[in-house]
C-alpha cells in the first residue's frame, strides 16, 4: 500500500504518529520560508507543511508542485497552530520528511473545487476530473448508499436478485428501442431492454416468487433533466399477492430508505385516485408539499357575457395564499408566463381578496362583488389571497393550470427540497388513445395504447368494458410520487392467457402479430402462471430527489448530454466500412 491512512481520517489523537499519505494536490500556499499543501483524496483533505529550515531540498521540491499532481508524502502528525474547524482534519497537519511525486499533471481546464469555474459541457467533456469534486463524489456516494439499503431491505424479505438479458427482442409497444445488429444472424437485430418486464414475469412462472434487480434500461426518446437514454431501475416482482400487498411492501422500502439514508420518518403514505389527481392538481404526479388545489368555476362564471369564460370548456382557478399584494407588474409578468408556448394559456384572469374583505378582479366589468365572493367561497380564499383563473380547452387548460400551480409554489417558497411528501396514485386508465406521440413509433398512432404496458391487468369489475368502452377501463396500476416526481410505478399483471389475448386485440395486434411478438410469454401462461405484480423505481430520479437536485446527471458517473451524446468519449460515432460490411448494413448518403 502506498499509504497508511487516507486524507480524511487523521485527528488530534494521532499526533506524533509516523504516517504515509497519497493523493492529489488541491492547492499550495507559500508563506515566507514555509509551504503549505492541501492533499486530497476521496475521503477528505489534509494539510501538509514544508519548512526550509527543516529540509531545504524538500522545501524546494514542494515549491515545484502544481495543482492535481499525484504525490506520496511520509511524515509526522503534529498539532496545527491555526486550526480549521470547518475541516475534520483541521486540528492537525503533517510535518513532511519525504516527498515522492507519483505523477505530474497539466493545469486542469477548470478548478477542482465545490464552486468550480467550469460550465456543464466542459465538465462533462472532462468528467473524470469533475468526479474529483466533493459535490459530485458525494452524489455517487449517496447513490451507492441507496443501492446498498435497497438490497438490504429486499434481501430480508427473501427477494432474489436475478440478472436478465440485455440483448433481447424488439417489440412495437412503448418508446423506441435502441437496436443492435447481429453479425451472425444478418439482417436481424437485438434490442436493448426498456425494462426487464417479460423476463421478470417469466421468473414468476418459474416459481421465483420474489425477484428484484438494480438494472440498466434503455429508451430512445427525447431527453430532459430527468431522462437519459440509459437509466437504472430498482425492478421488482412478486407472486401470490394482490395490489394491497405490493403497496404495503414497497411503501416499506420507501420508508426504509428515508430512515436509513436521511434519518427521516415517513408517515403512512396516502393514496389518491388518478381521477382526483387530475381534478384537483391537473396532473397524475401532484406535488402535495403544498395545497393550492384546482377549483372548477364553470357553474359560477358562465352566462355573464364574458366571452372568454362563456366559450370555454373549462374555467379553473387556484388560490395563492398571501399573494394579494402582487403588483400589477408582477401580474402582467405572470400573464406573459402562462402565455408562453410551453404553457399554452391565452391569458390570465385574477381576483384579489383584499385585507378589508373586499374582492376586486381584472374582470369587474362582468362580475360584481357578490359574484366574486362566490369565487372566493369556492376557492376557500381568505383576506390577503390571490385567485388566479384560466379558461379554454379542458385538457390544455387543466395542464396549464397545473404548471401555474407549480410556478406559484416556487414563487411563494412552498416547494422546499428538504421537505418530502409521498403519495400513491392508483386506479389509472388502462388505455389511452394515441393520436401520434413523438416518443412512440408512428405505427402506433390512431389506436389504443397501454398507459403502462400491455401486460397490466384491468380491474376485475371493468373487464367487460374492454368490449364496449376501452377508454373507461381502469388498471390495477399504481405510481409512487414524491414531491411531484414519479419515482416508481407498477401494476398487477395479466396472468390469464385469454385475457392477455383480449388485451392484444384491443391494442390493435392481430393474433399472428401477438403470437410473433409475445408468443413465448403466452405459451408460458399455459404452464400455470401465478397471480403476480410488481413495481420499478427510477433509481436515478430517486437519487436526485434524495440529493435535492433537479437533474439526474450528477448522480450518474458518466452521463450523456441533452443531445444523447457522451462528449467525453465522443459517442455515438461512425464505425468503419469493414464493420458495416460484416453487419450487412449499408449507410444512407
Amino acid at each position: 500500500m502506498l499509504r497508511t491512512h487516507t486524507c480524511g481520517e487523521l485527528r488530534i489523537t494521532d499526533v506524533n504518529k509516523e504516517i504515509i499519505l497519497s493523493g492529489w494536490v488541491q492547492k499550495t500556499r507559500e508563506l515566507g520560508g514555509m509551504t503549505f499543501v492541501d492533499l486530497r483524496d476521496r475521503y477528505g483533505i489534509t494539510q501538509v507543511v514544508f519548512n526550509q529550515d527543516w529540509d531545504k531540498t524538500l522545501f524546494d521540491q514542494a515549491r515545484a508542485l502544481g495543482r492535481e499532481f499525484v504525490v506520496q508524502i511520509t511524515g509526522t502528525v503534529i498539532e496545527r497552530e491555526s486550526k480549521n474547524k470547518n475541516n475534520p482534519t483541521g486540528e492537525i497537519e503533517i510535518k513532511v520528511s519525504k516527498l515522492n511525486i507519483l505523477n505530474e499533471s497539466i493545469t486542469p481546464p477548470f478548478t477542482i473545487e465545490d464552486e468550480t469555474d467550469g460550465g456543464d459541457e466542459l465538465r462533462m467533456k472532462y468528467r473524470y476530473l469533475d468526479l474529483r469534486r466533493n459535490a459530485v463524489r458525494k452524489n455517487l456516494e449517496l447513490r451507492h448508499r441507496l443501492a446498498i439499503e435497497s438490497r438490504n431491505f429486499l434481501d430480508k424479505l427473501n427477494f432474489l436478485e436475478v440478472e436478465t438479458p440485455v440483448l433481447i427482442k424488439s417489440t412495437p409497444e412503448g418508446a423506441r428501442d435502441f437496436v443492435v445488429p447481429s453479425r451472425m444472424n444478418q439482417n436481424q437485430f437485438y434490442a436493448l431492454p426498456q425494462s426487464p418486464q417479460t423476463f421478470k414475469q417469466l421468473l414468476m412462472v418459474s416459481g421465483f416468487d420474489r425477484y428484484y434487480q438494480i438494472v440498466k434500461c434503455f429508451r430512445d426518446e427525447d431527453l430532459r433533466a430527468d431522462r437519459q437514454p440509459e437509466f437504472t431501475q430498482i425492478d421488482c416482482e412478486m407472486s401470490f399477492v394482490d395490489q394491497e400487498d405490493i403497496l404495503q411492501t414497497f411503501e416499506g422500502l420507501v420508508k426504509h430508505l428515508f430512515k436509513t439514508v436521511k434519518n427521516i420518518d415517513i408517515p403512512v403514505i396516502p393514496r389518491m385516485s388518478y381521477a382526483d389527481a387530475m381534478k384537483y392538481y391537473g396532473n397524475d404526479k401532484p406535488d402535495t408539499r403544498f395545497d393550492m388545489q384546482l377549483c372548477e368555476l364553470n357553474q359560477l362564471v358562465k352566462g355573464h357575457n364574458f366571452k372568454v369564460f362563456d366559450d370555454a370548456e373549462l374555467v379553473v382557478a387556484i388560490c395563492a395564499k398571501g399573494a394579494a399584494n402582487y403588483t400589477r407588474k408582477q401580474l402582467d409578468e405572470l400573464t406573459e408566463w402562462v402565455k408562453r408556448p410551453q404553457i399554452g394559456a391565452t391569458g390570465l384572469v385574477y381576483a384579489r381578496h383584499n385585507e378589508d374583505g373586499s374582492i376586486k378582479s381584472s374582470v369587474d366589468k362582468f362580475y360584481n362583488e357578490e359574484e366574486l365572493k362566490k369565487w372566493s367561497a369556492a376557492c376557500n380564499s381568505q383576506a390577503g389571497d390571490l385567485i388566479l383563473v384560466l379558461a379554454g380547452n379542458e385538457e390544455k387548460t387543466r395542464k396549464a393550470m397545473s404548471e401555474l400551480r407549480l410556478e406559484m409554489g416556487n414563487r411563494l417558497g412552498l416547494r422546499d427540497k428538504n421537505k418530502f411528501s409521498c403519495l400513491w396514485v392508483i386506479d389509472f386508465p388502462l388505455l389511452e388513445w394515441n393520436e401520434g406521440d413523438p416518443n412512440l413509433l408512428a405505427s402506433l398512432a390512431g389506436r389504443w395504447h397501454a398507459k403502462h404496458h400491455p401486460f397490466t391487468s384491468p380491474k376485475p369489475e371493468d373487464i367487460e368494458l374492454l368490449n364496449v368502452n376501452p377508454g373507461a377501463v381502469r388498471a390495477n396500476a399504481y405510481d409512487i410520487v414524491i414531491n411531484g416526481v414519479e419515482v416508481g410505478g407498477g401494476s398487477m399483471r395479466i396472468h390469464n392467457k385469454n385475457l392477455q389475448a383480449k388485451m392484444f386485440e384491443v391494442l390493435g395486434f392481430t393474433k399472428e402479430e401477438a403470437l410473433h411478438q409475445f408468443g413465448f410469454l403466452m405459451n408460458a401462461f399455459e404452464f400455470g402462471a401465478p397471480p403476480h405484480g410488481g413495481i420499478a423505481f427510477g433509481f436515478d430520479r430517486l437519487c436526485s430527489l434524495f440529493g435535492g437536485a433537479d437533474s439526474i446527471r450528477d448522480f450518474i458517473a458518466f452521463p450523456k448530454n441533452n443531445s444523447g451524446r457522451d462528449v467525453m468519449i465522443d459517442a455515438p460515432s461512425e464505425i468503419s466500412e469493414e464493420q458495416l460490411k460484416e453487419l450487412a448494413i449499408r449507410t444512407v448518403k
